[in-house]
């Protein structure tokens, strides 16, 4: 699976696009392009093409993350919230968060709800942190665009991605 149009949206819209190498907070690291930290150095300054090259590059260990760690089946929306939240917090606090451990349990609801916890830096909350967890949940619960989800095995269609949307439309109902 990859990553649609709109979970690259979310993520440059949350990232935000900087030219210059910068520190987003206090307590963090280098940081250039739409959030790429693995090559920053400060005094660093890229090209726009330059950081969609490193968006793409980091896209790449994002994706292998949430394939190798999700053993569900998942919704286009439910993939790029996740890609989103692990693009932003790091493969290694995925794996380890309870919002993977309730979604290989197929408790989808207390996954999605587990996102909005993750709005700290340290113990202090951060605003755009909140605001950005609150996108991804809200991503992650919403109905598919189309009827072709993806799961472990790969892609899969027709009736079966029918049945899965609408028991989530009737989950969704019910809450």
């Amino acid at each position: 699976m990859k990553i649609s149009k709109q979970g690259l949206d979310l993520i440059k819209r949350f990232e935000g696009l900087e030219l210059d190498a910068y520190m987003p907070t206090p307590n963090d690291v280098p940081t250039i392009g739409y959030g790429h930290t693995k090559t920053a150095k400060m005094g660093m300054t890229i090209t726009a093409r330059g950081a969609e090259m490193l968006l793409k590059q980091d896209l790449a260990w994002v994706e292998a993350a949430v394939s190798k760690h999700v053993k569900v089946t998942l919704t286009q929306p439910q993939y790029d919230a996740l890609c989103s939240f692990v693009y932003n917090l790091g493969a290694t606090n995925f794996k380890r968060s309870t919002l993977l451990k309730r979604l290989n349990q197929g408790n989808f609801a207390a996954a999605a709800n587990e996102l909005p916890r993750w709005n700290k830096q340290g113990k202090r909350v951060l605003r755009g942190l909140t605001h950005r967890r609150a996108a991804e949940r809200e991503l992650f619960i919403s109905e598919p665009s189309v009827t072709t989800l993806t799961g472990p095995q790969g892609p899969t269609g027709g009736l079966l991605a029918a049945l899965i949307a609408f028991i989530m439309a009737l989950l969704k109902n019910r809450s």
